[in-house]
């Protein structure tokens, strides 16, 4: 039987009167104890969850002391669970952060490409400037390896190698917020050249519980989502969707997202934690379901909800701005409530 066939349409693209894109995929919602009160498709099924875990890799750098060691803020705790944008306010708060520890851009092992900002992108094409590892959007994450590294005394470069404490540290705290052996989980090379680490939904949505409520590593749990509230732009960047929800509902909800339609959410208040995957990878079709998601389980006030709804449910243009038709959640998923 073909798999795709027990893997539910989340979300619909129309143009005009017919369904022109259906997005198949994944998701589940667990409570702080561990419980799966909520699935949809193969939640079992390893997925890598790539950047959503931002949160999760971050919590080595604080339970290690190197956050206190470094002086690490809001900023900068906000900027390792970050995929940026490599807007300007993005590259001068890595850079800064880099220099502070005793490094430059040229220790990051990330690779480099274009700011993901249309207008940090053009500003650097009108000035006749190269983007940098700056510009990549983990470069925050990459900057919070390296202090980790410093701080344990082993050597910076070559810290994206699989077997490098900075990469063990985080693999390990992964397996105890999963609560899973991930010895024998498979395993493949992130794009930004770490390890990446393949787990099941439940166990992902198990994790962002216990991050939510701070039933595990609580301390740092805390500590991480104190940064992220408080620095919501550095999450993500000027009107993206993780920095518009932090920001929309006060921290009160914390949603981080992966390449290739991944989203990993905590709602602290509830002690729940969300996981999703959309099989294809579509990233506006992952931002639907997630966005649909809470708002049937995230407690959110007028405003808060209203951005979400148009989050869930918007209309499609063409390039003369006409609206062509709609995307959102399939009929029969998950009614916005």
């Amino acid at each position: 039987m073909n798999a795709a066939a027990n893997t539910p349409v989340l979300v619909e693209a129309r143009r005009g009167d017919i369904v022109e894109n259906r997005h198949r995929g994944s998701a589940a919602v667990a409570d702080s104890k561990g419980a799966i009160v909520a699935a949809w498709g193969d939640i079992e099924r390893p997925v890598y969850p790539r950047s959503a875990i931002k949160p999760l890799q971050t919590i080595s750098v604080v339970d290690s002391g190197a956050a206190d060691a470094l002086a690490l803020g809001d900023v900068e705790l906000a900027l390792a669970c970050a995929s940026h944008a490599g807007e300007p306010g993005h590259v001068a708060a890595v850079g800064a952060w880099l220099a502070r520890i005793g490094l430059s851009p040229a220790d990051l092992e990330c690779g480099i490409h274009p700011p993901y900002n249309a207008d940090a992108d053009a500003a650097l094409i009108r000035a006749g400037a190269a983007p940098t590892t700056l510009h990549n959007n983990c470069s925050g994450k990459h900057s919070g390896m390296l202090s980790l590294a410093l701080h344990l005394g082993v050597p910076t470069k070559g810290y994206v190698a699989p077997d490098h404490p900075t990469q063990t540290a985080w693999r390990r705290v992964l397996g105890e917020m999963t609560g899973l052996d991930l010895s024998a989980a498979p395993a493949a090379t992130d794009g930004c050249s770490i390890p990446t680490i393949a787990v099941p939904l439940s166990g992902l949505a198990r994790a962002a519980a216990r991050f939510a409520a701070g039933t595990v590593h609580g301390d740092a749990c805390a500590r991480i989502r104190r940064a992220m509230a408080a620095a919501p732009f550095m999450v993500e960047g000027s009107d993206r969707f993780c920095t518009r929800v932090i920001e929309v509902t006060g921290g009160a909800t914390l949603v981080k997202f992966g390449a290739d339609g991944v989203f990993f959410a905590a709602l602290p208040n509830q002690g729940l934690g969300l996981a999703l995957k959309i099989d294809d990878g579509t990233p506006r079709a992952a931002e639907v379901a997630i966005a649909a998601l809470l708002l049937r389980y995230a407690e959110l006030d007028e405003t808060a909800a209203a951005t979400l709804a148009g989050f869930a449910t918007a209309p499609l243009y063409n390039r003369r701005g006409v609206e062509v038709g709609a995307i959102g959640p399939a009929t029969g998923w998950l009614p916005v409530v």
